[in-house]
């Protein structure tokens, strides 16, 4: 039995919808163990997420002088600069920061500039300790002529 056009419509927009909202589900319970967060400043975007650096390939590691290791961490960060059309281009910036763990034990974060073909990404590496939560308080500045914009987050940290 064929049927109506106008009920066949609305079956595949609600199976559509269904879809839809079985995704966003799936996607709002799911974890990921490298969650990029990005912050928006103006026409500038600032893209950030710390993770294990043995998420990296050892040969990507050492064409990039990264060290690996089980109790080493890497934090990433790019920006991009919003333009006239809609795009956006990876610009430069000024990166520093710092982490502390939950006992104020510091550690200076000194980032490595690495340019791809069409992407700028900056590097910074520290220790962590297994089940550890690391605050991350940074200083990103696009503009050498504007004041720096201020990202800080927590993120815990595990062995693999």
């Amino acid at each position: 039995m064929k049927m109506p056009t106008r009920l066949n419509g609305l079956i595949k927009k609600t199976t559509a919808a269904l879809f839809l909202i079985v995704g966003l589900l799936g996607g709002a319970f799911s974890t990921s163990a490298t969650a990029e967060q990005m912050v928006s400043h103006g026409d500038y975007m600032i893209h950030y997420n710390a993770f294990n650096s043995s998420f990296i390939q050892p040969d990507v590691a050492s064409s990039y002088g990264i060290q690996r290791g089980k109790t080493k961490g890497l934090l990433n960060i790019s920006v991009l600069k919003k333009q006239a059309d809609g795009s956006t281009k990876p610009v430069s910036a000024m990166v520093s920061g710092d982490v502390t763990n939950l006992i104020s034990q510091k550690q200076t974060l000194n980032f490595k500039k690495i340019e791809e073909t069409g992407a700028l990404y900056y590097i910074g590496d520290f220790g962590f300790t297994d089940d550890q939560v690391l605050r991350f308080n940074l200083q990103v500045q696009p503009d050498p002529n504007q004041p720096a914009y201020s990202i800080n987050f927590e993120q815990r940290f595990y062995i693999d």
